[in-house]
């Protein structure tokens, strides 16, 4: 295991280039650690190494992504999310704890969330649907990114027309949060269940748009037809 990760923290840092090292403290507010490696290498990377971590015996495997993600790099952090989802058919109903514990201590940015949660998470969900009530606590966190993870995991999910109830749950809590990392993360669920439910979130805005954050209103409504956006945006 020492091995893979002396080698691919080599590739990793053999692969940075002051263009993109320079283009992370724009996408940033919070101080970011990181080695500037485009996501398309980040990504080749990932395949170079896949069939060693696929080797790995799973406990093995969650060990080296421990590592990973507790040496804070970004890059590091995109490769344990490219990996994971790989590794779905191996998931047990106990490994939403671990990913938990990942999240709440070492996933302190909004990209580390949502490259993880997007995917890993949520595939975790399909294979196991009645682990919704373990992620909906995830909303009443005092960890932001915590609340951040319990709305993006059902993005793609929600963009085929899944969990609505549940979407409506966990902005009626994060409603008036005022970290607009959280905003942005319940504000894009909802605009992904629009997809499929329209007029039920648009409805929702409505109701609650005199208390909804405009951050979070105008990523809601960002699909909609150009009337109903504007009738949502009014004013009193």
């Amino acid at each position: 295991m020492h091995t893979i990760i002396t080698q691919l923290r080599t590739d990793l840092a053999n692969s940075a280039d002051e263009k993109t090292r320079a283009g992370y403290t724009r996408f940033f507010r919070e101080a970011v650690v990181y080695y500037g490696v485009k996501s398309p290498q980040v990504k080749a990377i990932a395949r170079k190494y896949w069939r060693q971590i696929n080797a790995l015996e799973k406990a093995q495997a969650y060990a080296l992504f421990e590592a990973m993600l507790a040496a804070d790099y970004c890059e590091e952090a995109f490769l344990v999310a490219e990996w994971l989802p790989r590794m779905k058919d191996r998931f047990a109903r106990v490994d939403l704890a671990v990913f938990a514990g990942w999240i709440d201590r070492y996933l302190n940015n909004w990209a580390k969330i949502d490259s993880f949660c997007n995917h890993a998470v949520a595939d975790f969900l399909e294979k196991f649907p009645e682990s919704i009530d373990e992620i909906l606590r995830w909303r009443t966190s005092e960890n932001r990114w915590m609340k951040r993870a319990s709305a993006v995991t059902l993005i793609l999910p929600a963009r085929r027309g899944g969990y609505l109830r549940e979407a409506f749950t966990i902005a009626d809590t994060l409603l008036r949060d005022p970290d607009d990392m959280v905003q942005k993360g319940y504000g894009w669920l909802l605009k992904e269940a629009s997809r499929q439910h329209q007029r039920e979130v648009f409805e929702y805005v409505m109701q609650h748009k005199a208390v909804m954050p405009r951050t979070a209103l105008r990523y809601a409504i960002e699909l909609m037809p150009a009337e109903m956006r504007a009738e949502a945006m009014k004013k009193g």
